[in-house]
């Protein structure tokens, strides 16, 4: 792999739009002052394997309600009903996620890790900074594969056209006079910026928004409001999981609006069936030995270096790494091991020459449309570092 140096975005700068997470607590930069060079070839793969993968989950999601794996896949029965209704109805449309990939820049194969599907992070530094980084240092930002502002607009607009071109968007959307009210919790600047760069890119798209925090958003047997107003759509950054688990009650109460077609909530309660690492077995079960998959299994694998990781586990915690003869390679703690674990096939990510491991973070929005990547130790955690990336 190769790497290219260059000049850092200012503190000031980053700031100014909204960015307050660039500094670790190490006193580190969050960004690094390098970016992964890439060829065209090696895009190509990234979007087409993007692609071909969606499909998979698609086809694969279908099996799973047909055939009932939701307790497989670690789901809280109290989200069963809202995910089947959710998959059912069009309306309710994916808005992004981010696939998380080994290989492809290292003559190696890509091969997918997991799919953050219902609530993935670094959406501000794929679509913003590395897009800034280029131009601050005089480069054409088309110098990279990062279409994803641009796509997250038009599958706005796809909430109302759905499958009809979105050029008539402003035609249905009249009609309808669509808001979308925008949530993140109140103690997390970060979700909080993602969320309002979300409600910018949806009212330039065409909508009527507003922003509230969880606490103080209004539930009621009408649907969901702020001050009164009523809202058609309400995106939330917060996990499926955590509202079944912490909030109980508010899944009930979300299940019936979805039955009584008050609200479409974004991104859709069937995100958390894909965002469940359980996921690659059903995966790995009807696509088996498929050159995008490692094989992965509910039970630990045999003479197999392997991974251990919870269904609903995040940024690198209870995952352990264990070799071919049962040892131990390496493993974090984390507040996640009440969750299934699952038990993937181990794959090196590529390495730079500090011994960094680079891990892909490809967006997906009704198609592949943005490259990242992070860079860490073997288990990427919250301390690892986002990387962009340029084209040759």
């Amino acid at each position: 792999m190769q790497l290219k140096k260059l000049k850092p975005l200012t503190t000031d700068y980053l700031e100014s739009i909204g960015f307050h997470w660039h500094t670790d607590e190490d006193n580190t930069s969050y960004i690094s002052d390098e970016v992964v060079v890439v060829s065209e070839k090696e895009v190509d793969a990234y979007y087409k394997a993007s692609n071909e993968l969606y499909g998979m989950f698609c086809e694969a999601g279908e099996y799973v309600m047909e055939n009932n794996l939701f307790h497989e896949l670690n789901i809280p029965f109290n989200l069963v009903e809202i995910i089947k209704k959710s998959w059912e109805d069009d309306v309710h449309w994916h808005l992004y996620g981010r696939f998380d990939l080994a290989g492809g820049i290292d003559g190696k194969p890509i091969k997918l890790i997991e799919f953050n599907a219902d609530t993935p992070t670094s959406l501000f530094e794929t679509s913003i900074i590395q897009w800034a980084m280029l131009k601050f240092n005089g480069l054409d930002e088309a110098s990279a594969f990062n279409s994803l502002y641009e796509a997250l607009g038009n599958n706005f607009k796809r909430f109302v056209t759905l499958e009809t071109p979105i050029e008539d968007f402003e035609k249905h959307y009249k009609d309808l006079n669509f808001k979308i009210l925008f949530t993140s919790i109140s103690d997390n600047l970060e979700e909080e910026n993602t969320v309002k760069l979300l409600q910018h890119i949806a009212t330039e798209a065409g909508y009527k928004t507003d922003f509230e925090y969880m606490d103080k958003v209004e539930f009621s047997d009408d649907g969901i409001s702020k001050d009164g107003v009523n809202f058609e759509y309400w995106f939330k950054l917060i996990p499926w999981e955590d509202i079944a688990i912490d909030e109980g009650e508010l899944a009930v109460i979300l299940t019936e609006l979805i039955n009584d077609k008050k609200v479409i909530i974004v991104n859709p309660a069937y995100t958390l069936m894909f965002q469940s690492k359980g996921f690659m077995k059903i995966l790995w079960d009807l696509y088996p030995n498929h050159p995008l998959l490692l094989e992965t299994s509910f039970e630990p694998l045999e003479n197999t270096k392997q991974v251990e990781k919870m269904c609903f586990g995040r940024e690198g915690a209870n995952t352990a790494i264990i070799n071919a003869d049962n040892s131990l390679d390496v493993k974090t703690d984390g507040e996640y091991d009440n969750f299934k674990p699952v038990y993937q096939e181990y794959v090196e990510f590529p390495q730079d020459e500090n011994g960094d491991y680079y891990q892909a973070g490809l967006f997906y929005a009704y198609e592949g449309c943005g490259l990242g990547f992070r860079k860490g130790g073997k288990i990427l955690d919250n301390s690892s570092k986002f990387v962009g990336h340029i084209l040759e």
